[in-house]
């Protein structure tokens, strides 16, 4: 059964803060102003793309009949915020801890894996929103809205995949790596390809593309 405890759920709701605010501050070169004004629509990205890639980790880990929750890493909240102030999100604010006896590299791979899928998974899906909804952002102040949230989940979401992927310390690209490296390398790839999209090209050139325009 899908469970959370007391605990569990106000760690989500710091962590939720507090990366939120990170991204915001990132992306808007430190003007107070501008924070405010992002704020809003980073939280539906970052609220998609953290909240949901820590339950991909806690529902796998249940699937497998351990017992899964995610803790808030203090540190891990201060460096988002530090960093956030050179432009640059370090996102680890805590992580989904597994409590098992016994795991193998494969269960704990595809644990591992999980959170990373789920967000490229969310920013396929905010990019089909993005192309979907663009005509119509012309001569709609809503659409123009939704367009500019899904423009910021894509980027957020592959960026979050990326990043959780790299094969560092406790990320979870260690893990999947010791796993399966094949695996690794299709996922990384994939997510780098489009964060540097994101980035490079930026999301309503790459939406432009699609439709042809």
């Amino acid at each position: 059964m899908f469970k959370f405890t007391t605990s569990e759920i106000r760690d989500l709701f710091i962590a939720f803060i507090f990366i939120s605010l990170s991204f915001a501050i990132a992306n808007s070169a430190r003007n107070p102003s501008a924070i405010l004004n992002l704020l809003p629509i980073v939280m539906f990205g970052v609220g998609a793309g953290f909240i949901l890639h820590e339950l991909g980790h806690k529902l796998v880990s249940m699937k497998y009949g351990y017992w899964a929750e995610f803790k808030l890493w203090p540190q891990g909240l201060l460096f988002a915020l530090i960093t956030s102030f050179f432009g640059f999100v370090f996102a680890a604010p805590g992580a989904v801890y597994t409590y098992a006896n016994y795991m193998t590299e494969e269960i704990n791979g595809k644990i591992s894996i999980a959170g990373p899928i789920v967000n490229i998974i969310l920013a396929v899906i905010f990019l089909a929103i993005s192309v979907a909804i663009y005509p119509s952002a012309f001569y709609s102040e809503t659409s123009l809205l939704i367009f500019i949230i899904c423009s910021v989940g894509y980027s957020i979401n592959s960026f979050l995949a990326v990043f959780n992927l790299l094969p560092i310390g406790n990320l979870d690209g260690s893990k999947v790596l010791t796993w399966n490296a094949g695996i690794w390398i299709i996922a990384i790839a994939i997510a780098g390809i489009m964060t540097l999209m994101s980035m490079t090209i930026g999301v309503e050139n790459i939406v432009r593309i699609i439709l042809g325009y």
